[in-house]
């Protein structure tokens, strides 16, 4: 097999052979430690084996600034068993291991190409795990990582037996088998994307039978190639044409360097005026303890200049980092903020395709439209053919019914979704989540876009909800853009879906979730004892949005009407999503509050959900509640991590202790 993850060489041997000594990612920190010292660990030894492991534990955050051959000093790095990280830098690259096993939604997390570039670039040739979290196998698809689902392999191949590709290709759609054959997705983009065509966008009577909203996006955005069908069913591979492409600064230079080190320069860019390039992870990194202690910082700022020059050589249109100097000096001509929020904000349409390299790119599904995260080879390739490789996914619809209570906000539904046990069981992994039902139409577009966002978490392709007259007001008042729905612009009567899921609002309460993982949901009521924090963060494209701020001020300055102020001990930050959200903020009179309670504010950027930034622990003995998204280990430093909502974590500021607004009022009264 290749070892040189921007050049693949050729195409994927017919026959395989691994070395049969395998490196299990147990819940037993020895039995990895033994793995990686050359001592043989039988599978049965290792069990159980480590559900969950995130792309966060297999490369954290601090190693993406690198995005070449230096990756595989880094894989299983941040990877916790028991309290412990047994797997130091180096160790998997001089242990000779071919073959890594896993359990459940292995890769769940951020998008991130650099997890499986650095397993590769490590020795690794093939990942076995009971299932895999789509961006993460699509992107070891893309570089020629094999995986598969078979645990039936790992005997056979500690017996030394070799193994055919095409029995690694069992079950997977046709596309994707044809770029693992030949060798990576670039090789492929090249030999089989030019001249590609869009397909006819097929009339009503043509249809295939009715469609969900995502389905007929798809089908208007469908490439015809000798490989892909027209209209793709659900399970087939396809390409299509997105209105819109963006990518940030964790992922450009690397990028840059697959294209170049594949296909030389100059490149000529696909339709250049539809790319959009953000910095958005770096206003802070200065403060950030993790790039700080590793001396990292110098890295960040090459990653950001390779960006640049990446920026200037094809003239993309960029939103850049606002440091707090220049915040200072800003004459609101500097437009910035977190990517995905800010293409919501600023470019997304109803019935659009957005793609970007981030897992959180489903928050413009809020709009109506199919956005979806992809990884760094699959960006390139579509800069370079326009082409946007996905397998269309299964649709859940998810019937939001009844009022959510006052106080109670899409973050509590999210998490209340991800504690269901068809969730935690992985029933949505890789499914479009279709939400509506009536608090869902009672919703506005941020908070709509919580929900979106978060399908991330919840294992998701994709969020979605229907176009209505709320997202027309959104998209007047906010961008001053006068969009008339289409009749077409939502899912047809009988329409199939894998799963139904219901859920009463009204029966929603507040909610957190454990440190570990989003899914650790559980009713805020039900803390079984009280959880002393250290630090409080509102912000992030989940909750930095300026519904958000609504919520964190209507606490904040209830508190600082009553002359209270952060508990001591505990420090709050609230950091905006985009420069519109501190503009809002600004004109109605929002920052009086927060200072007069003692919140640090922080300028647009995402900050403590990527560990880049001030509201991140920097000692494991500390407890943060936060309104982040994911609180995966290590994900915001090395302490605890509680997810809540934004009003939450106001008020648990206030009261030093995780406690609900209600609460807090109560405890005052």
């Amino acid at each position: 097999m290749a070892t040189d993850v921007s050049s693949p060489s050729g195409a994927a041997p017919a026959v395989l052979r691994f070395n049969p000594r395998m490196l299990f990612l147990s819940q037993s920190p020895a039995r990895i430690q033994a793995a990686l010292r050359g001592e043989p660990v039988a599978l049965a030894a290792a069990l159980p084996l480590r559900d969950d492991v995130s792309t966060d534990e297999i490369t954290p955050i601090a190693i993406l600034t690198h995005y070449d051959e230096k990756l595989g000093r880094y894989p299983y790095t941040g990877l916790q068993v028991q309290g412990q990280r047994p797997v130091a830098p180096g160790a998997l690259a001089r242990s000779g291991i071919e073959v890594v096993v896993a359990g459940r939604r292995y890769g769940k997390g951020s998008s991130r190409e650099h997890s499986p570039a650095a397993e590769r670039l490590a020795g690794v040739r093939l990942v076995i795990a009971e299932s895999f979290e789509r961006i993460y196998r699509q992107n070891a698809d893309n570089i020629g990582l094999l995986t598969s689902t078979d645990m039936g392999l790992v005997q056979r191949i500690a017996a030394g037996e070799a193994i055919a590709l095409e029995e690694l290709l069992a079950g997977r759609d046709a596309l994707a088998a044809a770029i693992v054959r030949g060798g990576g997705l670039l090789r492929f983009g090249q030999a089989c994307l030019r001249g590609v065509r869009p397909a006819p966008v097929p009339t009503a009577a043509a249809a295939p039978g009715p469609r969900t909203l995502f389905e007929k996006i798809v089908a208007r955005h469908a490439l015809a190639t000798e490989l892909t069908p027209a209209h793709p069913a659900a399970g087939e591979g396809a390409f299509v044409r997105a209105d819109w492409r963006f990518i940030h600064e964790y992922y450009t230079g690397m990028a840059a360097h697959m294209l170049h080190a594949s296909l030389g320069r100059p490149l000529a860019l696909r339709d250049p005026a539809s790319i959009v390039v953000f910095e958005d992870h770096t206003s802070y990194v200065e403060e950030s303890p993790a790039h700080v202690r590793g001396g990292l910082v110098p890295d960040v700022r090459r990653m950001v200049d390779a960006q640049r020059r990446f920026v200037a050589d094809h003239g993309l249109r960029c939103h850049r980092t606002l440091t707090e100097a220049e915040a200072a000096r800003d004459d609101g001509s500097n437009v910035a903020g977190i990517s995905h929020a800010m293409v919501t904000e600023h470019y997304a349409l109803p019935g659009q395709l957005v793609v970007g390299t981030d897992s959180h790119t489903p928050h413009s599904g809020a709009l109506g439209c199919a956005a979806f995260g992809v990884g760094t080879t699959d960006m390139a390739n579509a800069f370079v053919t326009g082409a946007v490789r996905m397998t269309l996914p299964a649709s859940l619809r998810v019937e939001l019914d009844g009022r959510l209570a006052p106080g109670v906000t899409a973050k509590d539904v999210a998490l209340h979704l991800l504690a269901l046990p068809f969730i935690r069981a992985g029933g949505g992994v890789g499914k479009v989540f279709e939400f509506a039902g009536a608090a869902i139409a009672a919703m506005s577009t941020d908070e709509r876009a919580t929900l979106t966002n978060m399908t991330a978490e919840l294992g998701g392709f994709t969020g979605i909800v229907a176009p209505d007259a709320e997202t027309v007001r959104f998209l007047r008042e906010r961008r001053g853009a006068d969009f008339a729905l289409q009749p077409w612009m939502r899912s047809d009567p009988g329409a199939r879906y894998a799963h139904v899921i219901r859920v009463d609002c009204a029966q929603v309460g507040p909610m957190v979730a454990a440190p570990g993982d989003p899914g650790n949901g559980l009713p805020l009521a039900r803390l079984a004892r009280p959880v002393r924090i250290d630090i409080a963060y509102g912000g992030s494209c989940t909750a930095g949005k300026r519904e958000d701020f609504d919520h964190y001020h209507a606490v904040l300055r209830w508190a600082a009407d009553r002359g209270l102020r952060v508990a001591p001990g505990v420090a709050l930050y609230l950091q905006f999503g985009t420069t519109a959200v501190r503009d809002h903020c600004a004109a109605a009179g929002y920052l009086d509050a927060f200072e007069r309670v003692g919140a640090r504010i922080l300028q647009p950027s995402c900050g403590a959900c990527g560990n880049c930034g001030p509201g991140g622990s920097s000692d494991p003995g500390q407890v943060t509640v936060s309104a982040i998204n994911r609180n995966f280990p290590g994900r915001g430093g090395p302490g605890s991590v509680w997810l809540a909502s934004p009003p939450t974590v106001a008020a648990s500021a206030i009261a030093g202790e995780i406690l609900s607004f209600e609460e807090l009022q109560a405890r005052h009264a």
